[in-house]
């Protein structure tokens, strides 16, 4: 048999990384606790509430009749003040019902002031029809008092130990993309880098150049997923061997770490992030990322990821060349993008799937470096 000693160990050494509390906290002192800045639930984590009417009044339905709810988890930060990091969907449920929710990014949104009219409840259908203020005072103090296990991830604990214990409550439940868990969970490893990629999402000459994009996608926090690849392509595209997701939270996670090696210069990353999309949005605005479409002899409006990728990469091949203010150098970018998007090589190359791995990705990048280095030779 092998010697356990060393697994025990190891495992001993790495409970000592976490600190944790149990509390069991009424809805109402939670509700207090937001209104206060005592619970924070951050902007960007707020938009994944994503539970419809029906799923939040059966909820409700569920604390009215003192049914089990599971617990829900927060970070002691070091003020003092927790933030929120499993159970979104609960809260903002009890916080909609309150009249105390504003998520704008819901169909039909809802704002600050507005009750939940309840619907859907199967076990007391008369609650249907019903908001807070119509309850009787019994039933709203039992709301009030219904109460749910906190469990409390304390300040002392492990950053690396919080962003694993994140991960795993995330892997199941409501269906987070790849990249709005990203910014959930590496966040806890440092701040800025999920910040940073979040600032650059909103750049205005980002937002023209990406507007093809549906409305879904953008609500998936794919323009940040966007910004990431542009800055992983750029710096580590090497080290790209297989799945895009991983390569993605990998970098993601090692520019985050303050442990970690990687040196990421936000001065002059943004700066060649911003001098990037001033070309394109100057050279095809709109259509920046448009795609041939089955005439194939013009650009339909749309977003190809394909193109975004060879592009934005590829362009940094010249973009030191570039006179942004020059009228004839970017009317010669767009004709050389143009002349790039419509040919034949380049449509087959950015069409259908299964392209999505290092061979094709580095023959589409190489593709527009080699047209872009003709066009503006040094």
């Amino acid at each position: 048999m092998a010697n356990v000693t060393p697994l025990i160990e190891s495992i001993a050494a790495t409970l000592k990384q976490a600190s944790t509390q149990s509390l069991d906290l009424s809805f109402n002192e939670l509700l207090d606790m937001s209104e206060n800045g005592e619970l924070n639930i951050t902007p960007d984590y707020q938009r994944l509430f994503r539970w419809t009417e029906g799923q939040r009044s059966r909820f409700i339905e569920s604390l009215l009749l003192e049914m089990p709810v599971p617990p829900i988890f927060v970070i002691e930060e070091p003020d003092g003040t927790y933030q929120l990091i499993d159970g979104l969907q609960r809260i903002s449920s009890y916080l909609h019902m309150r009249g105390k929710l504003s998520a704008t990014h819901l169909d039909p949104p809802v704002v600050l002031g507005e009750f939940l009219t309840l619907s859907d409840c199967d076990i007391v259908p008369a609650l249907n029809g019903l908001t807070f203020n119509d309850f009787p005072t019994a039933l709203q103090i039992r709301l009030k008092r219904a109460f749910i296990r906190v469990e409390v991830v304390r300040k002392e604990t492990d950053p690396r130990f919080k962003y694993h214990m994140f991960k795993r409550l995330n892997t199941g439940g409501e269906l987070l993309s790849a990249q709005q868990l990203r910014n959930c969970t590496i966040r806890l490893l440092g701040p800025d880098f999920p910040d940073f990629l979040i600032r650059m999402s909103e750049v205005d000459d980002f937002r023209e150049c990406t507007s093809g994009m549906t409305p879904a996608r953008k609500l998936s926090a794919f323009d940040q997923e966007l910004v990431l690849r542009f800055f992983a392509l750029k710096n580590r595209r090497a080290r790209f061997k297989h799945e895009v997701t991983d390569f993605l939270t990998e970098y993601m996670e090692e520019v985050a770490d303050p442990l970690e090696a990687e040196t990421f210069d936000f001065n002059v990353e943004e700066e060649v992030f911003r001098r990037t999309f001033t070309a394109l949005r100057k050279a095809l605005g709109d259509m920046s990322f448009a795609i041939a479409y089955k005439t194939r002899d013009k650009l339909t409006a749309g977003f190809g990821a394909y193109h975004y990728e060879a592009i934005t990469i590829g362009l940094q091949s010249v973009l030191g060349r570039l006179d942004l203010n020059d009228e004839s150098m970017i009317a010669r970018l767009k004709d050389t993008l143009i002349a790039i998007k419509l040919d034949p090589v380049f449509i087959e190359m950015t069409t259908g799937g299964g392209k999505n791995s290092p061979g094709p990705l580095n023959d589409r990048i190489g593709f527009v470096e080699r047209r872009l280095i003709d066009a503006f030779p040094g």
